[in-house]
């Protein structure tokens, strides 16, 4: 299922540094594990979709690229980000 217009606005609001900010990494993080969970879900009861597994193995390695430049650019933002969506324990 896809995420919905409430779901966006609502990580948007958590993770976002304005009110304008859209597209800055935190953002497209958050969107993204809230989208690996969503095709994770569907993956339990569809385990025969083999042309989805590929779009979410391109979402966690996306996640992952985004995660590797954040954890250069800005430690402490990186590490505020895996701590909120829990993504590494």
């Amino acid at each position: 299922m896809a995420v919905t217009k409430e779901a966006v606005q609502g990580i948007l609001k958590k993770y976002g540094r304005s009110n304008l900010d859209t597209g800055s990494s935190e953002i497209q993080i958050a969107l993204l594990t809230n989208r690996i969970l969503d095709l994770t879900g569907h993956f339990a009861t569809h385990k025969k979709d083999k042309h989805g597994v590929r779009g979410l193995m391109k979402a966690v390695n996306q996640r992952r690229k985004l995660l590797n430049y954040l954890k250069k650019t800005d430690q402490t933002r990186y590490e505020t980000v895996i701590k909120s969506l829990e993504i590494r324990k």
